[in-house]
């Protein structure tokens, strides 16, 4: 089992709940991977800070806002105060996230009526931007 683990650990980083969701699907059985995801947690193979910094820089350069980044670390097994804290050094970039985004998207030009507006908005929403900087970027 631990095999299977720091295999795939190899591929990619991994919270300890993805890798408990992966290995339970391989068919082993759940008291016996907690020992093994705790040693390996201890050992240094599972990072739950660094795999948090990590995916947020990642989803950044891909266009995703901060309520949506927050939701998948959740979703991901991180608690609410580790992700947070893996936050916190880039809450003064999220401006230039969305500029960054609404240009790939829509160029640089404004909108051009409320419909075209709304378009934006809806896009912009949904990549997890806040409406304030939705807003913000749209005027």
């Amino acid at each position: 089992m631990e095999n299977c683990a720091l295999r795939l650990l190899a591929q990619r980083d991994h919270t300890q709940r993805e890798l408990l969701r992966k290995l339970l699907q391989r068919g082993f059985i759940e008291s016996a991977i907690d020992p093994v995801l705790n040693q390996l947690e201890t050992q240094g193979f599972i990072n739950e800070p660094q795999f948090a910094e990590h995916y947020i820089a990642e989803r950044m350069k891909k266009g995703f806002g901060v309520l949506r980044i927050r939701g998948e670390l959740r979703e991901k097994g991180l608690s609410g105060t580790l992700i947070e804290q893996a936050l916190e050094p880039v809450k003064n970039e999220w401006a230039e996230c969305i500029a960054a985004a609404h240009q790939r998207r829509f160029g640089n030009t404004a909108p051009t009526d409320r419909a075209d507006y709304g378009r934006r908005a809806r896009f912009l929403e949904q990549r997890g931007f806040p409406t304030d900087l939705i807003v913000r970027i749209l005027r």
